[in-house]
């Protein structure tokens, strides 16, 4: 096996003892030589994030307010990794600039970076190796918009002189200077970037589980581990809500078809999750790949007769979106009626303008709203083609009392969607589970 880039999730960082895991992980493999991590994530249930922390610092300075005492948590947390690991490093130093320019520099995405650009000089203290500013490689348009081929460049030209380093995920720089963030799990696409930057032979996302599941374990107890999984499917699965990868992660290694290995920080013995361009002529592990979804969504259904036949009905209904810069996630059709599956957070507002332009300009025979719907994505490869898959998927939503409202199936021929009322989702999830792995 060639170069690993290794990315390091909050909870592997969270502490001294986390740092020393870690340590010892990237000493087990010599290929491992380009670190990412992310800001310290919570050490229990009540902690909190130090990114959390850095938007209630940036929210304080916004209103006027002191920050001192929430300043004053962040400090304690990096100062208490320092002491664990008995470091000679002036992270206090470091603590003091970010504490002095945040009211100078008041943008979110500043103070949120910090987290982990702050966590990148410990780490890379820690290690031994080189810290490389993500500010100085990763590069954004002015829109705000990452710049591949810019960054690429830039990653490539930087490392070359680097034979190991630790570059910090989530940020980078616009054109302007000024810190931009990726959203929030970004430092998973700041992994990416890097693993295709240098031509990895593997990008290691180390987390605080043992691979992708095939089903919310919050909802399911103990659900069965996904071994194998193509960069399709983990596409849908995260497109449909499950909490895995960062989805604009994926990208960028699945273009230059670099393999993904989800790990373990706390059981690095286990083999994860492997995450690959295709599984080749080869049978699934079983009919189904994972179960994933997301509640709060909107059905807008417009019916008028003959509107099969009137053409450019569905792009004035489209450009009515566009104008109130709503996007949609479904658009099922039938002869004389179409709908649209909407998140509600798009509509926040917006509702009634939209309902109205819809009268106005469509004519149509009636328009029906429905509220408070979950979209469930049942996902696996060449789904398609095995035979009884929707029976089942059906018979055992039935057998559990679930009225199905919106049944979708993409033309990737790798999922059904069915939408449900939000009350029915963890049964739904449960009985489509246990209707293939049980």
């Amino acid at each position: 096996m060639g170069l690993k880039v290794v990315k390091f999730g909050g909870t592997s960082l969270a502490s001294a003892e986390a740092f020393r895991k870690v340590k010892n992980i990237i000493e087990q493999d010599p290929n491992r030589r380009y670190v990412v991590p992310s800001a310290p994530g919570k050490r229990f249930n009540d902690d909190t994030k130090v990114t959390d922390l850095l938007y209630q610092c940036y929210e304080a300075v916004s209103n006027g307010q002191p920050y001192d005492h929430i300043f004053n948590a962040i400090k304690e947390r990096y100062t208490s990794i320092v002491t664990g690991l008995e470091l000679d490093y002036d992270i206090v130093c470091h603590l003091d600039h970010v504490y002095k320019t945040l009211p100078s520099t008041v943008t979110p995405d500043y103070a949120a970076s910090r987290g982990e650009y702050l966590n990148g000089l410990l780490l890379a203290a820690y290690l031994g190796v080189p810290f490389v500013d993500a500010a100085n490689v990763i590069f954004f348009n002015a829109q705000g918009q990452l710049d591949m081929a810019k960054t690429e460049a830039a990653i490539k030209e930087k490392l070359a002189d680097y034979p190991r380093a630790v570059i910090p995920g989530f940020y980078g720089s616009l054109p302007n200077g000024e810190i931009k963030t990726f959203s929030r799990g970004g430092s998973d696409i700041t992994g990416a970037l890097v693993a295709r930057a240098v031509n990895a032979a593997m990008y290691e996302n180390w987390t605080d589980v043992s691979g992708i599941y095939m089903a919310d374990p919050r909802i399911i107890s103990q659900p069965k581990e996904i071994s194998h999984i193509t960069y399709s499917e983990l596409r849908e699965l995260a497109y449909a809500g499950a909490n895995v990868l960062h989805e604009d992660a994926i990208y960028p290694v699945r273009q230059v078809g670099i393999p993904i290995n989800i790990r373990n920080t706390n059981r690095p013995e286990d083999p994860g999750t492997l995450i690959i361009s295709s599984n080749g002529n080869g049978e699934a592990e079983s009919d189904v790949t994972g179960i994933a979804g997301r509640k709060d969504f909107v059905i807008i259904t417009i019916e008028k007769a003959l509107m099969h036949s009137e053409t450019g009905f569905v792009r004035r209904l489209l450009s009515i979106l566009e104008e109130e810069d709503i996007s949609f996630e479904h658009m099922p059709s039938g002869i004389d009626s179409v709908s649209l599956v909407i998140s509600e957070c798009q509509l926040k507002g917006k509702l009634e303008t939209v309902i109205a332009k819809i009268d106005k300009r469509l004519e149509p025979d009636k328009v029906e709203v429905f509220h408070e719907i979950a979209l469930i994505a049942t996902v696996g490869r060449r789904m398609v083609y095995k035979k009884g898959i929707a029976a089942r998927l059906f018979t055992a939503l039935a057998e559990s009392g679930i009225n199905i409202r919106l049944i979708a199936q993409g033309s990737s021929e790798m999922n059904i969607i069915i939408g449900i009322e939000n009350k029915d989702f963890d049964q739904a999830v449960k009985s489509i589970y246990n209707a293939f792995v049980n």
